[in-house]
């Protein structure tokens, strides 16, 4: 009985051991492992009592804040927080993780794909509440536009699934885009091209056309822009009712700014439509493309209809899609 004993105990300690090593080798292996986060979120790793103050407050307002030229109030990412004891586990597969801590030494450093793949780990720790804060502060707008473009990405990916031919879209402007297999080609003109997909109440929209180098000027830009689409709305875009037409909301001013798509100087502008003698209307968000080697402007817009649902990811997928532009040579 003594041997079998001591066997047991042997058998106990060997598998105990064996079990350690596995479950180490299999937390080193396992990352980067692919990243299976929902859209537009960020685990926020924190305790309680930092979250529920004013470092907590501070991240809110600078990650939660709304989403610019929507019609009702939406975070520009959704937040799960988790106090740092719960760090490991089914928090660390998020693309875009903002790790905060109190510590003797102030510390901000973005690591790509330390946990999962793709990823942003943010690190930010400092002595004090408003160190961290301040750090908060100064690199806000850089861990914004990091966590945007690796979802975009994302999104992108998501599309390489199922794609939509777009040998039409090549052949008359001359560019490629990722659509998803869901859009269809609902209308083709000489200079304008509409696809459309269907979903629960509503539908989603990308159109493309052209206009002259010189349609839009430096000064009167977000006029000029208003002004085409809405003569793009009258001649092309209806609601089934008689007289009616897509125009641009005048209750509430554009979001304009500038950026660059495709290597070229681009006009980005965010509002709400609305269907003239009628009562659909939805948030677009348009570009306004200077191809100079071409000598128009391409316009890519991307508009939604979905009264019963919310809006940002629905146009977050529609600038995935414009973004992912490539103006052929």
């Amino acid at each position: 009985m003594g041997f079998i004993s001591i066997m047991n105990k042997t058998l106990f300690l060997w598998l105990f051991v064996a079990c350690i090593a596995s479950s180490c080798s299999f937390k080193k292996d396992k990352f980067p492992d692919d990243s299976s986060a929902a859209i537009n979120t960020i685990a926020v790793i924190i305790d309680d009592q930092l979250w529920n103050g004013e470092v907590g407050d501070s991240i809110r307002n600078k990650f939660a804040s709304p989403v610019l030229g929507l019609p009702q109030e939406e975070p520009l990412f959704t937040i799960n927080q988790y106090p740092v004891k719960l760090f490991e586990g089914f928090s660390t597969d998020s693309r875009n993780i903002i790790i905060v801590k109190k510590d003797n030494e102030n510390k901000f450093e973005i690591k790509e794909n330390e946990f999962a793949s793709p990823q942003n780990a943010v690190h930010i720790s400092g002595g004090s509440t408003a160190e961290i804060i301040q750090i908060l502060e100064e690199n806000a707008l850089d861990i914004i536009q990091k966590m945007r473009n690796i979802e975009i990405a994302q999104n992108q990916k998501i599309f390489k699934d199922s794609l939509l031919d777009t040998k039409k879209i090549q052949k008359k402007f001359n560019i490629d885009l990722l659509i998803p297999s869901k859009y269809e080609y609902v209308m083709r003109r000489k200079n304008f091209i509409w696809l459309k997909s269907e979903i629960t109440s509503g539908n989603t929209s990308v159109i493309i056309y052209q206009i002259p180098w010189n349609g839009i000027r430096s000064n009167t830009a977000v006029n000029d822009i208003v002004k085409t689409r809405d003569s793009i709305g009258r001649k092309y875009i209806h609601g089934s009712a008689y007289n009616t037409r897509m125009v641009t909301e005048e209750a509430y001013s554009p979001y304009f700014s500038k950026t660059t798509l495709a290597g070229r100087k681009t006009y980005e502008t965010k509002g709400t439509w609305q269907m003239k003698n009628d009562f659909m209307s939805g948030p677009f968000i348009n570009y306004a493309i200077f191809d100079k080697e071409h000598k128009r402007i391409l316009v890519l817009e991307g508009f939604c209809y979905a009264p019963s649902k919310e809006k940002r990811d629905l146009m977050f997928e529609l600038e995935s899609i414009i973004k992912s532009i490539q103006i052929k040579k």
